[in-house]
This record gives structure tokens, C-alpha cells and sequence, in this order.
């Protein structure tokens, strides 16, 4: 519970909460992006760490660890609360 109600995290709560919502109010496309918006904006602290996962997977690995330190728009480890 403190993870979402942080401050830094409440944009991120707020549009998977509306997106929920909207898809409640049978508004399924947008309310399914809205929660994708809010998905990415409360865990898209992790992609670097999933990217270093999956960079050990031979031959693509390193593709996929690239394109998520891309996605993740320069984010480090050193900003988790972990």
C-alpha cells in the first residue's frame, strides 16, 4: 500500500485506478491503454533491472536489455526504494 500511495507514484495510480474504471464503464480500448499508462508509470523503474535479467538470454538478450534501458528513458537501480 505505501508503494502506490507515494507521492512520486499517485499519477500512476490515479490512470490505472481510471482505466479500471473506464473498462468497468464498458470503454475497454481506452481504459486498457490508460491502465497501460499507469502500469508503465508505477513499475517502469524495474525495466533496467528486468533488461539485465533478460541480457543473459543468449543471442537476443542483449537486444532486449538494450530496448528496455531505451524504454526506460535512462532510469537506474539507484532510484529503487528496494
Amino acid at each position: 500500500m505505501v508503494f502506490f500511495t507515494r507521492p512520486q507514484k499517485l499519477k500512476g495510480t490515479a490512470a490505472f485506478a481510471a482505466g479500471v474504471l473506464l473498462i468497468l464503464f464498458r470503454w475497454p480500448l481506452t481504459g486498457f491503454l490508460i491502465e497501460l499508462y499507469g502500469l508503465f508509470i508505477l513499475f517502469g523503474d524495474f525495466l533496467v533491472t528486468i533488461g539485465q535479467f533478460a541480457g543473459n538470454i543468449p543471442v537476443i538478450g542483449p537486444y532486449i536489455q538494450r530496448g528496455l534501458e531505451v524504454l526506460a528513458g535512462g532510469r537506474s537501480n539507484a532510484e529503487l526504494p528496494v
